[in-house]
């Protein structure tokens, strides 16, 4: 009888065990970790607010939550609401939502989504204007207390006045961009900031006939003079500029609308009395369009008793075709060309707030303070 020898026995293999035990160990110490910032941002969150209402400012929510688990952290504001009792005048925010969210690997990166409308009244008072959108959206870089820039976009936006008998469709916007960055200083002491806008497809028809047309906008300006950015009106802060010889530098602005192209550079301060005073290059395509919306009429009668060579021009501008009337706004600036098209460059000037465009006077701006 043949005998073959017994199989030899297998041992039970452990090393499928030490991987897991590790994964089981960083599972539970990123649960433990995400828990305690969670706990940390709570604590955060109630301390700030608690500070902002001994400021002034009160910010509510009817319903709050903390999520985002495992590699975010949370916050929801249901009908949310800030009180600004400091502002001049004191107002009083409304908004449907706001979700804010961080990154637990990245806690000095704020994004937070707003859902409208958001309503601007005084205090006790019904709205009196109502902002909507399809999509809004504020990131916050650094901190609430020691932010270092601060940026805001919104889609299809419209901002109407509601206190009237019938609502105003005060502006409109398909995309509109605001950013704002702490250049130098800090927001206690002589802040520098830095301030970009852009507007696609914008409307404001209430503010200037030619504003009705949809136009295209980028800015960026520097503003310099602030001593802090402590709850003040926009008023008070224009006259810290002005105290401090602070500045307005627009480093670039661009304007589209329909043929009309129009870029400016520029530095403007403030008088004693709140004034504009500097002066802007612009640099503008179509220049013969924008001067009947802007009161050509009544430039041609100030200028035309003058007699001279310009209120002459002006005063046949009414009644000359465009091709004609593109020849007499050479008396305006220096001709060049901007983006492949035939342009006027233009010292746009403001005197104590008396505004005049090359040799056009245009009027008295209004004080700032």
């Amino acid at each position: 009888m043949d005998h073959y020898p017994a199989p030899p026995r297998r041992r039970r293999s452990i090393g499928w065990l030490i991987p897991s035990l590790v994964l089981v160990i960083i599972a539970a110490g990123w649960c433990a970790f995400w828990f305690y910032a969670a706990d940390r941002a709570r604590d955060t969150i109630a301390g700030w607010i608690e500070r902002e209402a001994r400021g002034g400012r009160v910010y509510a929510c009817d319903r709050q939550s903390l999520g985002g688990f495992p590699f975010r952290i949370e916050f929801r504001c249901n009908q949310a609401s800030a009180e600004l009792a400091n502002t001049k005048p004191p107002l009083h925010l409304a908004a449907k939502s706001v979700l804010a969210a961080v990154q637990v690997y990245q806690p000095t990166l704020v994004i937070a989504e707003v859902d409208g409308p958001l309503t601007i009244a005084d205090p006790g008072q019904p709205p009196r204007l109502t902002a909507q959108w399809s999509l809004a959206r504020v990131s916050l870089r650094g901190t609430p207390r020691n932010p270092k820039r601060v940026s805001f976009a919104a889609d299809q936006l419209a901002l109407e006045r509601t206190d009237a008998d019938r609502p105003q469709r005060l502006f409109t916007a398909d995309r509109a961009q605001l950013h704002g960055r702490l250049e130098s200083g800090t927001v206690r002491e002589n802040p520098v900031i830095d301030i970009a806008a852009s507007l696609r497809s914008a409307t404001a028809p209430e503010w200037n006939p030619l504003a009705a047309q949809p136009f295209d906008f980028d800015g960026d300006t520097r503003l310099t003079g602030l001593r802090n950015f402590q709850p003040k009106s926009w008023p008070e802060r224009f006259r810290e500029i002005q105290q401090s010889n602070g500045r307005i530098e627009v480093r670039s602005a661009r304007l589209k609308q329909g043929d009309l192209l129009a870029v400016a550079t520029g530095t403007l301060k403030l008088t004693r009395r709140g004034y504009l005073d500097g002066e802007l290059t612009v640099t503008a395509t179509g220049v013969e369009k924008i001067l009947p919306a802007l009161g050509l009429e009544a430039l041609a009668r100030r200028e035309g008793s003058r007699s001279d060579r310009l209120g002459a021009a002006l005063s046949l501008l009414n009644n000359m075709a465009p091709g004609a009337i593109a020849g007499a706004v050479q008396l305006l600036g220096e001709q060049v060309e901007l983006e492949g098209r035939r342009a006027t460059r233009m010292p746009l000037r403001f005197k104590d707030g008396v505004a005049t465009l090359g040799p056009v006077k245009l009027g008295q701006t209004a004080p700032l303070f």
